[in-house]
């Protein structure tokens, strides 16, 4: 599996996590391949984990490649003094384009896995802002200032714009171009159609923080191909296409 790595030194490694593959191996997944695996198979040396991404969401991701290492980058996260910038696709027009979340999250009472913003959970802070917006959807930017259990997944359901292909949080359904292309026509060869997007439309692409001797990090990955591909359709046919599409009736 090729793993892009965006920086590399005597201590850390970050990488862009591909969507779809798992950060560690977990009781339900065994026999799943995973990041850290992958990477320590590259590297030929043991490497630590330091923070976590959901299995769907690709992006920037960092691993410590020593104990001491290990234990500041443990410490920098927990306190808060990273920057962690994310970008996602979201159902919906959002007014105000530019704001903040505040809304405490814990784990839903009955739905195993599952988070809801609740007045006894832990507090929870997300910026966004608006990058582009379309009739239908709009990409967002986000930071966070805390790291909770699908934090930005959370917030923006609880105002009413979840991302495009949640199924937690959403409708789970996938991105399709007959959503924005009014008299789409699949070709005749195909049986149904192939969505642009499959997978949860969130993404990290970028973070900072400091080494232990003061050296500044900043790591960026790109919009995926996946998302970049839907925000071109949806620039193709916002002017005058999107709409739902019509009957056929």
């Amino acid at each position: 599996m090729n793993i892009e790595t965006l920086y590399e030194d005597d201590d850390i490694i970050i990488v862009n996590k591909p969507a779809g593959l798992l950060v560690v191996q977990d009781r339900f997944n065994h026999d799943l391949p995973c990041l850290n695996r992958t990477l320590e198979a590259k590297l030929g040396q043991k490497i630590w984990v330091v923070h976590r991404r959901d299995r769907d969401t690709s992006g920037v991701i960092c691993f410590a490649k020593n104990e001491h290492a290990h234990r500041y980058l443990s410490i920098l996260f927990q306190e808060r003094d990273v920057n962690k910038f994310y970008a996602a696709l979201v159902v919906g027009i959002v007014n105000p384009p530019e704001g903040r979340i505040e809304g405490a999250i814990a784990e839903h009472p009955a739905a195993n896995g599952k988070m809801i913003v609740a007045k006894k959970g832990k507090m929870a802070i997300t910026d966004y802002k608006v990058v582009e917006q379309w009739p239908l959807y709009s990409l967002l930017q986000f930071q966070i200032h805390t790291g909770r259990t699908h934090q930005i997944r959370v917030h923006m359901q609880s105002i009413g714009h979840p991302i495009v292909c949640d199924e937690l949080y959403g409708d789970g359904q996938p991105f399709l171009l007959s959503n924005i292309k009014r008299k789409y026509r699949m070709s005749e060869k195909d049986e149904q159609e192939k969505p642009l997007l499959s997978r949860l439309a969130l993404h990290a692409y970028r973070l900072e923080f400091n080494k232990e001797d003061g050296t500044p990090i900043v790591a960026e990955a790109p919009l995926p191909r996946d998302m970049a591909a839907c925000v071109k359709q949806l620039n193709k046919w916002s002017k005058s296409t999107m709409y739902p599409p019509e009957s056929n009736e």
